[in-house]
């Protein structure tokens, strides 16, 4: 019980699977969240981690009582965790002519955005009173500029840039520090269907890794991996004519139920 608490949610694939193990190699007890909380156990049992080194906990961050419980319930079973990541998140390509992508859009921005500030909500109060502790909001790279047939996407990341910047305000001089960390492209079950080229694209436990350093340093903002930090720099500093020709005829994201 000694060792310090990481509670990660979308746990059950891709940068959150990626995060429990680099956190559990460095002896850090874990919580776990998912929406498949048995499969997310069976997947958990099966590293054989001591039983009281981790808990997994059922949750839908779309759903704000469901995650605002899961927290809950954590701080009553695990204690208050040092660090929290917020890294649960969909992707899906949307088109506004079509009525039922606007669907798409509600449910990205209830899991990626508000889903986010109910992740963190239980953990605010108990972690000031500690005087320590470390929130982490999982971005993008596509939060820098907004790109064709992803508009869910990008304008839901883009508003977690703003979201932590304004939550690192409201809590500085507690000893909470907030993190905002943009993956570029990593090796993922999401990522494995675009249907585009990823430059620089990293395997999940090399981003893990350097998320993990970043996270332990307490850094405001971080650009993983670094190489993409200066494309999405010359992106943002492209004229907005020269960005919409770059752009035309892009491959796009594929829509809800579209092959």
């Amino acid at each position: 019980m000694t060792a310090p608490l990481v509670f990660i949610t979308g746990a059950s694939s891709g940068i959150g699977q990626a995060l429990a193990l680099r956190y559990a190699a460095a002896g850090w007890r874990l919580a776990l969240v998912a929406r498949r909380e048995t499969e997310l156990t069976t997947w958990a049992a099966a590293h054989g981690w001591p039983a009281g080194c981790w808990r997994v906990y059922g949750a839908d961050v779309a759903v704000i009582d469901s995650i605002v419980a899961a927290g809950r319930t954590c701080l009553a079973a695990q204690g208050v965790p040092d660090v929290v990541i917020a890294n649960a998140g969909i992707s899906i390509g949307m088109d506004t002519a079509e009525r039922a992508d606007l669907e798409v859009m509600a449910r990205t921005f209830a899991v990626n955005n508000t889903g986010m500030a109910a992740t963190f909500h239980p953990f605010i109060e108990p972690m000031r009173q500690r005087g320590s502790g470390r929130l982490v909001g999982i971005a993008s790279v596509a939060a820098i500029r907004g790109l064709p047939g992803h508009a869910a996407y990008c304008a839901s990341k883009a508003g977690v840039l703003a979201y932590c910047e304004s939550l690192r305000g409201e809590l500085r001089d507690s000893g909470v520090r907030v993190v905002t960390i943009l993956p570029g492209y990593v090796d993922t079950p999401l990522t494995r269907q675009n249907r585009y080229a990823m430059p620089f694209l990293m395997p999940a436990e090399a981003f893990a890794e350097r998320a993990r350093r970043a996270i332990e340093a307490g850094r405001s903002y971080r650009v993983i991996p670094w190489q993409m930090a200066i494309v999405a720099k010359l992106l943002r500093g492209l004229p907005n004519p020269w960005f919409d020709r770059m752009l035309s005829g892009r491959p796009r994201k594929a829509r809800q139920h579209q092959p």
